[in-house]
């Protein structure tokens, strides 16, 4: 099983190998990375969609946002 390539960005890079191992090893921080990267993807999908989805859109930036902190902070914890 290889990580979602949404996690594979700039914010993460210097956390990679912990993000590997962890996204491998612990489901609860599996679960975080995976909502993540569904945001992720919903940013992309409202963006291309018009503005009466800027709402949807700005909750989903949002909640990208407290995930990436979310996922430094677990990565950080362990270390």
């Amino acid at each position: 099983m290889t990580i979602p390539k949404a996690l594979n960005n700039e914010k993460f890079s210097k956390y990679m190998e912990s993000i590997i191992v962890l996204y491998l090893a612990d489901d609860e921080f599996k679960t975080i990375c995976d909502d993540y990267c569904t945001s992720k993807m919903n940013i992309e999908k409202y963006t291309k969609k018009s503005e009466e989805n800027t709402q949807c859109k700005s909750d989903y930036e949002a909640l990208s946002l407290e995930l990436e902190e979310e996922i430094i902070r677990f990565i950080t914890k362990i270390k």
